[in-house]
């Protein structure tokens, strides 16, 4: 029964021997049923497949502790279902094949590959980023072909390459030297799709096409300068059925006329004269949204700071900052008679 492979039987290890017990046992077995020193012998190519999936789930952690347990029940529950051929192997075993049989090279194979990120700059006000707002982004980008959704063939003529049989790689060995020598190229044939068919006249069996996009950008409200918004799955278009890359929008904030920020909480520079400043009174400030009145206390001092709370930018998950209004006291320059009278007789009462 199925369930009854022993995989330590097979690789004859003890049920506690170590990861370099393994490595070195199989190393030796896997040399002796190595397809290409047993060429067109059946019964080697399937020892090789069986001490193969043996060292693929005695080697892994995981699927040796389910192993462990729950015998073959518990390595299907990890999603390992051994190996269908003697490429599979080599592709799943990837560079170890280079510590067992010498020089090999290996490169992945090409099929669904996600597509690249792009990134792109927006100017906008400070008003903008402090309240959020919401903007139209135009620019050209590639995206999956409209006529042959993406697969670079002209529809209904797509059909998985008789070559490579969808896997989009080859591999090649040869025996070199006692040891192997082994390369997984993208197939010449489909050149990596896996795929074949007659190549789709509008983007030239590419599966993309360039086109003008438009899309709506959200500024939330306390973006700041350098901020990176993302935008999932506007990027370029995956290969071969790949998901598309993101598109990452930086913010430039230009400068306000009279505000500046720090936090939620925005800074402006009021004026009053001295002698609101003195005796106190009432002034008009500008804020985000509209204008507000602010009381000045008697004896305010130029450089003081007056708080008008919630008048500040509300950050996402948090209440509105504060406008900090920093006091300017001015001084007339030039006075009446009577102006520098009633000054003089101030300055002599103190």
């Amino acid at each position: 029964m199925a369930d009854a492979k022993d995989y330590y039987q097979i690789l004859g290890v003890s049920r506690d021997a170590n990861e370099e017990e393994i490595k070195k046992t199989y190393r030796k077995l896997a040399l002796k049923f190595h397809p290409d020193r047993n060429q067109g012998n059946k019964d080697a190519e399937a020892k090789f497949k069986e001490i193969s999936e043996a060292y693929a789930v005695l080697s892994d952690a995981e699927k040796r502790n389910a192993f462990d347990t729950r015998g073959q029940a518990g390595v299907r529950d990890t999603g390992f279902q051994g190996f269908t051929d003697v490429n599979d192997i080599y592709s799943s075993f990837g560079d170890i094949f280079g510590d067992f049989f010498g020089q090999r090279f290996y490169t992945p194979e090409t099929r669904a590959q996600a597509g690249a990120d792009l990134r792109t700059d927006i100017t906008v006000s400070f008003l903008d980023a402090a309240l959020g707002a919401e903007r139209d982004l135009h620019f050209q980008k590639e995206i999956a072909c409209p006529a042959c959704g993406g697969t670079g063939a002209k529809p209904g003529t797509a059909a998985t390459c008789p070559t490579c049989h969808g896997t989009g790689h080859i591999v090649q060995r040869s025996g070199q030297a006692g040891g192997f020598f082994s390369v997984s190229s993208a197939c010449p044939r489909c050149h990596g799709s896996g795929t074949t068919g007659t190549p789709c006249a509008e983007c030239r069996g590419l599966g993309k096409v360039t086109k003008p996009v438009a899309i709506k950008l959200r500024i939330h409200a306390g973006a700041k300068e350098g901020d990176a918004l993302r935008l999932r799955g506007q990027g370029e278009p995956g290969l071969y059925g790949g998901p598309p890359g993101d598109l990452y929008v930086t913010l430039r904030v230009t400068p306000h006329e009279y505000f500046t920020r720090t936090d939620s909480d925005i800074i402006h520079e009021a004026k009053v004269n001295f002698i609101t400043a003195a005796l106190g009174g009432e002034i008009e400030v500008p804020t985000l949204r509209a204008k507000a009145k602010l009381k000045i206390p008697p004896g305010t001092q130029s450089g003081q700071t007056l708080r008008l709370r919630g008048q500040g930018i509300k950050l996402r998950g948090g209440k509105a900052g504060d406008l900090l209004v920093r006091v300017l006291i001015t001084v007339p320059k030039s006075l009446t008679k009577r102006q520098e009278e009633l000054l003089r007789e101030f300055s002599e009462a103190r």
